[in-house]
């Protein structure tokens, strides 16, 4: 067990076998190599991507299918080399969560930049999808066609 300190949870203690490794970080974070994830709460959809090295850095994210019963890509070989895929049953995919000005009504998935995560040796990459239709900004609940009133 590794202890660190998060400024959101305080200190904890991870499993070694936790710990989430990002070879070339993340992009615009490409010095943090090491995360756990956290859920948010028992049964929620969300998680915490917590930073082993900067106590501040966390992200929300949530498994995009939960949301997106369309959301379909496919991953290309060198990533798939990269990450060591041998089994699809131990990849596991992420999207990373913004909620704007606070306001979850108006929370955004990034669909077009999904975290793989291969569950076996917890090696992880944010890869960004070639050719997609998909964006950085695909609201999580959708505005209703009706107007109230």
């Amino acid at each position: 067990m590794r202890k660190i300190y998060t400024s959101r949870f305080g200190e904890i203690e991870v499993d070694e076998n936790k710990i989430v490794y990002f070879k070339d970080g993340i992009p615009a974070f490409e010095d943090e190599h090491e995360f756990v994830i956290l859920p948010y709460e028992e049964e929620s959809p969300y998680y915490f991507m917590q930073s082993l090295k900067s106590p501040d850095l966390a992200f929300l994210l949530t498994i995009p299918f939960l949301f997106f019963n369309d959301y379909t890509f496919e991953i290309d070989d060198a990533t798939v080399r990269e990450l060591d895929i041998k089994d699809s049953e131990n990849v596991f995919y992420y999207s990373m969560v913004t909620i704007p000005n606070g306001s979850i009504r108006y929370m955004t998935a990034n669909l077009l930049a999904p975290i793989v995560l291969n569950g076996a040796n917890m090696q992880a990459k944010q890869v960004v999808l070639e050719k997609s239709n998909y964006t950085t900004k695909h609201r999580l609940f959708p505005e209703s066609d009706k107007k109230e009133g």
